[in-house]
């Protein structure tokens, strides 16, 4: 006679074949498990597979729980998933996505004015593809729409939380770099007036 199946035989076979992050609560509910035992039962699979160092790996998302590709492979999970591929984003819609994610709540003019190009269509477009959504309107005149990203966002971009996105100095240029950068504009400037 065959051994009963484990928990986490059952929570591994059900993430791997979800479409999307699901809940330990959806999950406990299968299983007719406690939501707590399943966390516990995900969270040493997730140990598990990062200490065998597999192909994937079990990740809690903002949404919920996930089988995903382990970053130690990603080179070749792009290279396979970049075949083909029709809906890419351009990278305009990536500098507005930035600036949704770093920034939200965040009104199309606030975009506008930190690219310096207009952005109706890519704001259209990023929230047709439910990475961005509206979170309310700005006090004011016209009470624009502002946006925010969105729990399909943080589970594309791996993450948990907003918390998760590295900080932002790390893009930025050290300030030695920026204030010489300063200089050399202004001189520039004051140059041009002269003449």
């Amino acid at each position: 006679m065959r051994d009963e199946l484990s928990l986490e035989q059952k929570l591994e076979a059900m993430l791997t074949v979800a479409l999307e992050p699901i809940s330990a609560e959806e999950l406990a509910d299968v299983v007719d498990a406690d939501a707590a035992a399943v966390t516990e039962s995900l969270r040493a699979l997730r140990d598990e597979f990062l200490k065998q160092r597999r192909g994937f790996q079990v990740v809690e998302l903002a949404s919920g729980w996930v089988m995903q590709s382990s970053p130690d492979v990603a080179t070749w999970v792009t290279k396979f998933a970049n075949r083909d591929v029709s809906h890419r984003l351009s990278s305009a819609a990536l500098e507005s996505l930035a600036i949704i994610a770093y920034r939200q709540p965040v009104s199309r003019a606030q975009i506008t004015a930190l690219r310096g190009v207009n952005v109706d269509g890519v704001v259209r477009l990023l929230e047709q593809r439910g990475y961005i959504e509206e979170q309310g309107r700005a006090p004011g005149p016209g009470q624009p729409i502002l946006y925010g990203t969105t729990e399909l966002f943080l589970d594309r971009m791996g993450l948990a939380t907003l918390d998760d996105l590295p900080p932002i100095e790390e893009f930025m240029p050290p300030i030695e770099t920026a204030n010489a950068l300063a200089d050399e504009m202004a001189a520039r400037f004051d140059d041009s007036e002269v003449s």
